[in-house]
């Protein structure tokens, strides 16, 4: 028996279309496993990312530093973790961007969750 997903409201699913979309940002974000290729990025963005070729969606995302906006061009989470640590922004941070909350309401929800 095959069941079929229904996307959650307002939730960019990544599959094989966000996946092809998406690469060249996936790729860039990888690359900043090295802390070279993150100095670069640091030094002139703009020139990185063009140099792995990223679109105009992706660059507008990558210059508001918004995790949704990321996702909807194609990134993948696990990669834009590596972006975000960057600007040393750890998982929390990430959490409360793509809910919309500060980091310490973010925080809250998930110790009264934890209860």
């Amino acid at each position: 028996m095959t069941t079929t997903r229904q996307p959650v409201p307002g939730t960019t699913l990544f599959d094989g279309d966000q996946a092809r979309k998406g690469y060249a940002l996936n790729k860039m974000c990888m690359s900043f496993n090295d802390a070279a290729n993150r100095a670069e990025f640091a030094a002139d963005e703009d020139a990185y990312c063009a140099r792995y070729g990223l679109s105009t969606q992706q660059r507008e995302a990558v210059r508001h530093r918004n995790v949704l906006e990321l996702i909807a061009a194609g990134g993948n989470i696990y990669y834009l973790a590596k972006f975000a640590g960057i600007f040393g922004l750890d998982v929390q941070d990430i959490g409360a961007q793509q809910t919309g909350v500060s980091k310490e309401e973010f925080k809250a929800r998930l110790v009264a969750e934890g209860r």
